[in-house]
């Protein structure tokens, strides 16, 4: 399916948490980012919080064991894999730092399923300490939106692959979230898109509060293992739309941001949602 392009956000949705408030918690300074954060932006305090690992002794080797401990639903893997392996075209647009998105995907063997991964950068310096920087430099100018941290707005992030593809030929796009830093970039899809939050995150509340700002199909899940078969589904039901079938026998289901995973015939299904699999 090289019309498809899967776009994940990562924290949450990849794995089964925020990465940085992992490293934080695993190295014990939890308490003192948050002393911190009401004077400093998050973006620069993680930054400084890597500082004072590095005056601690921590090497890069500690943080990177520490990553590779980093929760993740079992079937993330097989699901990116999945994807993958149809012919999808996979990105990655994240607030986390490309050091930690890259060790983690890397530890797990899916690093090279991605074409593209949009994150705050990240790197060692010649000292061994890792140094992570805000993806737009809001100190030199504001990105202008609203609705998005000023470290990165995703919407534009979107918007600027969806024109770089364009020129390409057309692209369904899927989008995966959670966050109300999801929001924007769902704003941007059209109505040939899709759009999976997931249940009982801030995306999935804003997207059921706003849904007439919604165009694209909306199909909520929960866990992993609903990512994985609502994903499949969609690419499955796409390609057979298309002529290229692909054979499936799985029963279908609507999803619901707020009802959970109920039968087609039992409830109204989600605003503009489409039968998925369970």
């Amino acid at each position: 399916m090289a019309g498809i392009v899967v776009i994940f956000d990562f924290d949450s949705t990849i794995i089964e948490c925020d990465s940085d408030n992992w490293v934080l918690d695993e190295f014990g300074l939890t308490e003192k980012f948050y002393q911190l954060l009401p004077s400093m932006p998050w973006n620069p305090l993680m930054d400084r919080m890597m500082n004072e690992l590095h005056s601690q002794g921590k090497t890069i080797e500690d943080i990177v064991e520490v990553l590779n401990r980093t929760p993740m639903h079992p079937r993330i893997v097989p699901a990116i894999e999945t994807a993958y392996s149809l012919g999808c075209k996979l990105k990655i647009v994240s607030d986390a730092n490309i050091f930690f998105i890259e060790t983690i995907l890397k530890h797990h063997g899916v690093w090279n399923c991605f074409s593209e991964i949009t994150a705050n950068p990240s790197y060692v310096n010649g000292e061994g300490r890792l140094t992570i920087c805000p993806y737009h430099d809001y100190l030199k100018s504001s990105h202008g939106c609203n609705l998005c941290p000023p470290n990165m707005c995703k919407g534009l992030v979107i918007e600027r692959i969806q024109n770089s593809l364009d020129a390409v030929g057309k692209k369904k796009f899927i989008y995966l979230g959670d966050g109300s830093g999801d929001f924007c970039p769902s704003l941007k899809l059209k109505n040939c898109d899709y759009l999976m939050p997931r249940m009982n995150f801030p995306l999935c509340d804003l997207v059921s509060k706003n849904s007439n700002d919604i165009k694209a199909e909306v199909h909520a899940w929960k866990d992993g293992e609903e990512l994985e078969h609502v994903l499949r589904q969609i690419i499955i039901n796409k390609a057979n739309s298309e002529g290229n079938s692909i054979g499936s026998s799985t029963p279908t289901i609507s999803l619901d941001c707020k009802l959970g995973t109920i039968p087609i015939d039992a409830h109204k299904p989600f605003p503009k949602a489409l039968p998925v699999p369970h």
